[in-house]
This record gives C-alpha cells, structure tokens and sequence, in this order.
C-alpha cells in the first residue's frame, strides 16, 4: 500500500473509530438542525469546518500549534457543549430558525480546536516527511465526516417520519423541533460529563 493511501485510510478509520466519540458528538450536534433541504446551509458549515480543522491540522503537525495537547482534549467537548446548547437556546423557542449565519462561523472556530486534536493523533505517525501524510490523512478525515453525516441524515430523516406521526397542533415542525432537541440534549449531557473528566486544571 502506498504511503497517501496508508494516511487516508488512517484518517478515514480515526474519524469511524468508537474512540473518536467527541469528533463524532460534534457533528452530531452541528448536523442535528438541518433536513436534506437544507443542505445548502449544512454544505457551507461543513465547509467552514474543514477549513478550520485543516489549517490547525498544518500547524500543529508542524509544531507551530504550541497548545498543549491537555487543554485540546479538554476544549474539544466544550465545543459540542456550546454547539448543543447554542441548537437548544434557538429550538427551544416559539420561533423555528432554518437558516442561521452564525452556525458557519462557529464550525470555522471550533475546527481549529478539532484541528489540533487530529495532529496530536496524526504527529505520532510521522517519520521524516510530513506533506503526503498531512495531504492523505486530512483528505481521509473529510470522507470519514462524510460517512457520519449521510448516516446521521439518514437516522435524522427516520426520527422525523417517526416523531411526524405523533398527532400535535403544528405538526409541520414538531418533527424537526422535537429531534433537534433530543439530539442536542444527548450531546450536550455527554460532552459536559467528557469536560468535566478533562479539566486540565
């Protein structure tokens, strides 16, 4: 196997691996507002995401990301935390908000924290030269996001059928409503009990 295949297989298997739960819950969380309809609004999220994640992903593979890797492990559920609350605080209002500008905003910051969490992982790897392994292994992490978001959208478009069955007054978004919160609410409880047991102080 050669050498950008070996990375991308790696990133790709980083991302579906169980232990990579909190890049997984942050996805989960950044997914859980949108239907297929809406997949302008999520293409421009995630998009924000990987530039994120990939410019810190550079940086500290290269060392120039001095942030000790303690303060990562532990910002990286803060990060769903504020996603998950920050879905509940607009969901749980009268209003139901489907396009929101700031999500896009929010997915480019935090990807610079997921960023360096991949290079802590990644930079046990390298050997001498590191441009193939970071092209390889970054690439692998987006189809690895792309596996989880199609499977996410799939289990989503199934709750919203369910949840669309259930007889209430505004049935149109009570589907939507009720599964972002339900999938907010999962993974802010696991991300807050994730920060808790990573405080670096």
């Amino acid at each position: 196997m050669s050498e950008f295949l070996a990375f991308f297989q790696m990133g790709v298997q980083h991302i579906l691996n169980p232990e990579a739960l909190d890049h997984l819950l942050f996805l989960l969380a950044l997914g859980a507002v949108y239907r297929p309809r809406d997949w302008r609004d999520g293409l421009k999220v995630i998009t924000a995401f990987t530039i994120g994640h990939s410019i810190t992903l550079a940086l500290a593979a290269t060392g120039r990301f001095p942030i000790p890797s303690r303060w990562i492990e532990f910002l990286i559920p803060v990060t769903i935390l504020v996603t998950s609350i920050d879905n509940l605080r607009d969901w749980l209002g009268a209003a139901v908000p489907i396009h929101r500008s700031r999500r896009a905003l929010f997915a480019g910051l935090f990807g610079l924290i997921h960023g360096a969490g991949f290079a802590d992982y990644l930079k046990s790897l390298f050997l001498d030269r590191i441009a193939v392994p970071l092209v390889s292994f970054n690439l692998g992490i987006e189809l690895g996001q792309i596996i989880v978001l199609f499977a996410a959208g799939l289990l989503f478009t199934a709750v919203d059928w369910s949840m669309g069955r259930v007889p209430v007054a505004e049935i149109d978004r009570f589907p939507l409503r009720a599964r972002v919160v339900l999938v907010s609410a999962l993974t802010a409880v696991v991300a807050g009990q994730m920060a808790l047991a990573r405080v670096p102080w």
